[in-house]
């Protein structure tokens, strides 16, 4: 199985590149991994909430091909603790998934149409957290699930 971490936009931190990079490599021992990230949509100050959704929904649709299996993290997800999480992803090993796709987008949450082609929604937290920091967090807790998965020592519950 292949996963993918598919997001909108460049982050503008140099830490928080550095610690996804760190997490990307961890979990490449484990599965093939890989971070997409798309480009804010052209004019995006000049465009609506609406707009910017929709814009940013074409783009992210266009990275989905038949089959994948479409996570999105969405505050109104479902909540996981981490060997939760764990177990999930490895209901989805054990599936026919070929690949895995985790979707962060934009400010203002996902279009109608991303949410019509996703196949479930989690959520980090019942807080907010900046675009920035999810990122750091979602990698970080999927490197965990795999060492929970390894029986490694990097979980301790």
């Amino acid at each position: 199985m292949n996963i993918d971490l598919i997001m909108i936009g460049k982050t503008d931190s140099r830490p928080v590149e550095e610690l996804i990079e760190l997490y990307r490599k961890r979990i490449n021992f484990y599965v093939r991994f890989g971070v997409v990230t798309l480009p804010d949509p052209k004019n995006r100050k000049t465009l609506s909430d609406a707009e910017q959704k929709k814009a940013e929904g074409d783009m992210l649709l266009r990275q989905f091909a038949p089959g994948d299996c479409v996570v999105l993290l969405d505050e109104r997800g479902t909540e996981l603790r981490s060997v939760e999480f764990a177990a999930w992803l490895q209901k989805r090993m054990n599936g026919s998934t070929r690949r895995l796709c985790f979707v962060i987008g934009g400010p203002y949450g996902f279009s109608d149409a991303v949410y019509a082609r996703a196949d479930g929604k989690l959520s980090l937290s019942r807080m907010t957290f900046s675009h920035q920091l999810v990122r750091v967090l979602f990698t970080e807790q999927l490197y965990r699930g795999f060492t929970i998965l390894g029986n490694e020592p990097y979980h301790h519950e």
